[in-house]
């Protein structure tokens, strides 16, 4: 399939979105820096030397029953992995130098992240690490801290 709508890959999936979200539009497939809510999807060989996996690393194909990587704040609605099954396999955990990563994904097809309130974004074949986002403390002077979704 070329393009991709929101409502078809909720069909395919299962997974619901809010109604606020126009399930008409195309999902559109980036090759890079991306981010959903309190994830970030980054190239890996933007992070080869930070983030690796190692004996304990644990690899799961990606289907479009989907795969859950991380759930919002105070156990809100997830974020949830979904791809063409036998295409895709997601491997966590990672050792990751800045603690971010939540695991690597390495996919031969466009695979899908998708939120019930964000909706959904489509990511290019190839390896990325996808992780929480950090930003700047407020003028408080706390330090960085995680992105909550």
């Amino acid at each position: 399939m070329d393009v991709m709508t929101l409502s078809t890959l909720s069909d395919l999936s299962g997974l619901a979105v809010l109604d606020h979200l126009d399930r008409s539009v195309s999902i559109p497939v980036i090759d890079g820096l991306q981010a959903q809510g309190d994830l970030i999807v980054v190239p890996h060989r933007l992070l080869a030397g930070a983030v690796t996996t190692g004996p304990w690393t644990r690899s799961q194909p990606v289907s479009m029953d989907g795969v859950e990587l991380l759930r919002s704040a105070a156990g809100g609605n997830p974020h949830s992995l979904l791809s063409e099954e036998g295409t895709c396999m997601w491997s966590t955990p990672v050792s990751d130098t800045r603690g971010l990563a939540l695991g690597i994904l390495d996919t031969d097809v466009v695979a899908y992240l998708i939120h019930p309130e964000h909706g959904a974004t489509g990511i290019a074949p190839g390896c990325y690490v996808i992780g929480r986002q950090r930003e700047r403390g407020p003028a408080t002077g706390l330090g960085p801290q995680l992105v909550a979704d």
